[in-house]
């Protein structure tokens, strides 16, 4: 295999390795508590807070993208299911900081977005020859499965973030008249 192995490969290995382990460690924090996260319950809680309903369902949900997507990068398997994957959750995390504005430093959406379009576009260019769908002869590497993979993302991101902001708007709305919550 070393023969084979090019700078591109070993691009798309630290970059896989880079992008899947910070998703890693940030969907361990929701599922279970690791690295100062809350756990399921903790992250539920969080999730209500943002207006994602049910939270519990809605922290499942993003630790799972985001553990889950990131050790697949890490792995390079099944990179065009992993990819839209990690996209479609960002889009999520993206929604709650947009009304921030882009950058970080004010609470916007530049990591969350940074981050899914990492993973989306590793999950266009493949994982490179160091990887395990290389080991796996591309079985789970296969073009209409990015395909497929990107719509149910797309289509569960868009239904995801509306609604939220149906429930938002709601919830101020119900607000402004004097209702209870």
């Amino acid at each position: 295999m070393g023969c084979c192995v090019n700078r591109t490969d070993l691009g798309l290995l630290a970059l896989r390795t880079a992008v899947g382990g910070v998703l890693f460690a940030h969907g361990t924090q929701k599922l279970f508590g690791w690295f100062g996260g809350g756990g399921l319950e903790g992250t539920a809680q969080g999730m209500e807070a943002m207006g994602f309903k049910p939270g519990g369902q809605s922290a499942l949900a993003a630790g799972l993208g985001e553990a889950g997507g990131g050790a697949l990068l890490i792995a390079g398997l099944a990179t065009p299911v992993a990819g839209p994957v990690v996209a479609g959750t960002m889009v999520g995390a993206a929604a709650v900081h947009f009304p921030h504005g882009f950058f970080v430093t004010k609470g916007g959406y530049e990591y969350p977005a940074l981050l899914g379009v990492c993973g989306l576009s590793l999950g266009i260019a493949g994982p490179g020859r160091l990887s395990l769908d290389q080991l796996t002869g591309h079985r789970l590497n296969r073009p209409w499965l990015g395909v497929l993979a990107f719509g149910a993302a797309a289509f569960g991101a868009f239904s995801v973030v509306c609604k939220r902001e149906r429930g938002l708007r709601d919830a101020a709305a119900r607000a402004m008249e004097g209702e209870p919550e």
